[in-house]
């Protein structure tokens, strides 16, 4: 003998029929969008960077010379116009910039790099070509 549904049962019903349609099947994974997992290798190194002792450590101004002299520099900022630099030279740098003042020396406007010890703010390498002598 059956015996009628009652509110609980028609309850149960609903539960099972709205659980069906909620929730999601139940699929084999795909292969295509599963996550592809790689073994754990070590890295293949093709070429190895050192960086370049010679100018390790020191500050580097890139801008256009405003005034230079056997003592000193002065540079406007390659990016920034208001950006302006002075640096006093050591004694390499200032055998070097006498050297350049005999041939005409730097004039207005010559892009040069200057590297630089960035405590005391000495010019130690300049480069950059003077313009011709006037």
């Amino acid at each position: 003998m059956s015996q009628p549904l009652t509110f609980a049962g028609w309850g149960v019903v609903a539960l099972l029929a709205v659980g069906t349609v909620a929730t999601p099947r139940a699929a084999a994974q795909d292969p295509i969008l599963a996550p592809i997992v790689a073994s754990e290798v070590a890295p293949i190194v093709t070429k190895v960077l050192t960086p370049k002792p010679k100018n390790v450590g020191l500050g580097r101004f890139e801008g256009y010379v405003m005034h230079a002299n056997t003592s000193q520099l002065t540079v406007r900022a390659k990016g920034n116009d208001l950006g302006i630099q002075t640096f006093a030279l050591n004694e390499n740098v200032s055998a070097q910039m006498q050297k350049i003042i005999d041939k005409g020396g730097y004039q207005y406007g010559d892009k040069i790099t200057v590297y630089y010890d960035p405590q005391s703010k000495q010019a130690v390498k300049i480069k950059g070509k003077p313009s011709k002598a006037l």
